[in-house]
């Protein structure tokens, strides 16, 4: 696997340290397959992820959500000894976490017949969206007239 020197572009660049971050994270991470999840995109501004967590129940789930990160953890409670000949469904621990984009926020969460399905929706907030600037004609110089687009 290539590693990737990022020095040359943290000189030249201002504010994009999070995503530095979130790349050399990615490089160095050995990622566990469990539990399998797949990420969908529903529209222009929302998305859905889904996780697959056969044999836990929704009280042995959390889901956490706070400042770009979304967490999601199992841990299946002690109450059954069973005795297996042979168990397929994994019924480990486990903590799985994406990094959400700015603006991004977890709408819904819902477990139904061992999918986790959480709901997400980008919401940029009207200060940040582009707006149009009027251009007067006969203003002074210096006076700049705001028109919403």
């Amino acid at each position: 696997m290539r590693t990737y020197d990022f020095a040359p572009l943290w000189r030249s660049t201002i504010g994009f340290d999070r995503l530095f971050d979130l790349l050399d994270e990615t490089q160095h991470r050995t990622e566990d397959n469990y539990p399998p999840y797949n990420i969908e995109r529903l529209g222009e501004d929302r998305y859905q992820i889904s996780l697959a967590l056969a044999g836990f129940g929704p009280d042995e789930i959390a889901v956490t959500a706070e400042q770009n990160v979304l967490t999601v953890e199992g841990r299946k409670g002690d109450k059954d000894q069973r005795e297996y000949l042979y168990q397929g469904i994994s019924a480990r621990p486990f903590k799985r976490q994406f990094n959400l984009a700015d603006y991004v926020q977890v709408k819904t969460a819902a477990f139904d017949n061992g999918l986790l399905r959480i709901e997400l929706v980008r919401e940029i907030p009207e200060a940040m969206k582009p707006r149009r600037i009027a251009i007067g004609g006969g203003a002074p110089a210096g006076q700049i007239t705001q028109k919403a687009a």
